[in-house]
């Protein structure tokens, strides 16, 4: 995941967003005048949509992460290919470097 300037990932900063929004939440009912079944109830609603909205950026972070890394091992290929090609049309041209010198060689 991508980093902003002060140096914290993207996830760090959605997780202490939804900490806070949850701690913000709680302290919210709790000094909010209801009777504290409503309140209880109230809470279990926002707990059980937080779980299920911190599931589906877990499934998200995850599908990118494997994203990420498919496409870092596509890249690794591609590019240990090219070195190789590289390398191999290196040799051919040394090699007929030295056809060409050998035969152009003054034999005595």
């Amino acid at each position: 995941m991508a980093d902003n300037q002060s140096g914290a990932s993207a996830g760090s900063v959605a997780l202490a967003f939804l900490s806070g929004a949850l701690l913000g939440a709680v302290a919210a009912f709790l000094l909010a005048p209801q009777p504290g079944r409503e309140s209880r109830e109230r809470l279990l609603g926002y707990a059980r949509r937080t779980s299920e909205d911190l599931r589906e950026f877990s499934e998200k972070a995850t599908e990118t992460w494997q994203d990420v890394v498919e496409k870092g091992r596509e890249f690794i290929d591609e590019a240990t290919a090219a070195v190789k090609e590289a390398i191999e049309a290196g040799r051919e041209a040394m090699k007929k470097e030295r056809e060409h010198n050998v035969s152009n060689f003054p034999q005595s």
